[in-house]
């Protein structure tokens, strides 16, 4: 009986124990996923930056005996540019736009573009760096609308395409004062396209029905499972028409002198071309121009970034989940167009 009593309380001393332990475990983990869900707007001075490269690169190339005089001029030129930074000198605000089909970089650019506004006057500069292919028309056309809160705010808005800006990439370019472009980098594309498979006579092959009700004439034009008419492909094919005719009208709206004839063709140029053809208006590269830049002004690279929490990422996974249900497969693949 004592034996039993003696384990007893040993068994109650140890899940006391190890009941402490994971408390003591879980209040590090919810402190942990606390901290970690504030969004964060992050700040890095690239004219710092720039000047910590040249100092580095100086200590390293000059002889013992100027090293001591490099550090007193050193010393001065960090002095002269912290007074420079106190003052109301013109500041460059740089945003790296790195888009996807989805235009996800979206989220992000929105809280960018807001934290730049906050300070920003018609005295400083945005320059975006644009990379991307483009993507869906809704997306790519809020980016766009992001980045006309800038220039509507009457601030000098550049773009840069060091890579790609085609199609929705080139939409957003066109709302900039200038676009710059490296010398191949990829531009325009302005054009519309939607791809759908259609497995109607699959089904019909082996005697399987697919029934859809809808309510409106076009609420469905053309879907992945049932039968396409001519009818519905003909509208199908003119609301493209019409998403490029939107396309057109909103290049010509910031860039009157292209001649829409013809660029607008759905056709990509890299570089050198798009300049001939006045769809970039110079040949630079973003680093070149930004180390330009910061020999005179603050250049400020803003960027935001949200940390998930533990319960926003299960609802992310369940929702992902949830995506590749068939439904949504074929919702997805019936209503997109891609710019």
């Amino acid at each position: 009986m004592d034996a039993l009593q003696s384990i007893g309380v040993f068994a109650a001393q140890t899940f006391m124990i190890l009941f402490a332990v994971l408390a003591v475990i879980l209040v590090i983990a919810l402190l942990a996923a606390k901290a970690s869900h504030k969004p964060e707007i992050q700040i890095e001075l690239l004219h710092k930056r720039y000047k910590n490269f040249r100092h580095l690169l100086k200590a390293h190339t000059v002889t013992k005996s100027e090293r001591k005089e490099l550090k007193k001029k050193l010393k001065e030129e960090r002095k002269a540019l912290d007074s420079k930074s106190s003052n109301g000198d013109k500041k460059i605000f740089v945003i790296d736009f790195d888009g996807d089909v989805k235009a996800s970089a979206v989220e992000n650019l929105r809280e960018e573009v807001t934290a730049i506004l906050t300070l920003a006057t018609p005295s400083d500069e945005v320059v975006v760096r644009v990379e991307s292919p483009g993507g869906v028309v809704h997306g790519y056309g809020l980016a766009a609308s992001q980045l006309l809160r800038i220039r509507e705010k009457g601030i000098p808005l550049t773009v840069c395409v060091d890579k790609v800006a085609a199609s929705g990439g080139y939409l957003m370019s066109v709302t900039a004062n200038k676009i710059l472009c490296a010398p191949f980098a990829i531009v325009g594309s302005i054009g519309v396209v939607a791809q759908l498979p259609n497995l109607h006579r699959l089904l019909k092959k082996h005697d399987v029905d697919y029934k859809e009700y809808t309510a409106g004439e076009f609420k469905r034009t053309v879907s992945l499972l049932g039968e396409i008419t001519d009818k519905g492909e003909e509208k199908f094919k003119q609301q493209l028409e019409d998403t490029h005719t939107l396309f057109k009208s909103f290049v010509s709206r910031f860039r009157p002198q292209l001649n829409l004839a013809e660029v607008a063709t759905g056709e990509y140029w890299y570089g050198e071309q798009a300049l001939t053809k006045l769809l970039v208006d110079e040949i630079r590269t973003s680093d070149d121009y930004l180390l330009t830049l910061s020999e005179k002004h603050q250049v400020v690279k803003v960027k935001f970034e949200h940390h998930e929490s533990l319960s926003d990422k299960l609802t992310g996974v369940l929702g992902k989940a949830l995506k590749k249900g068939a439904l949504s497969a074929v919702e997805e693949l019936e209503t997109r167009r891609f710019l």
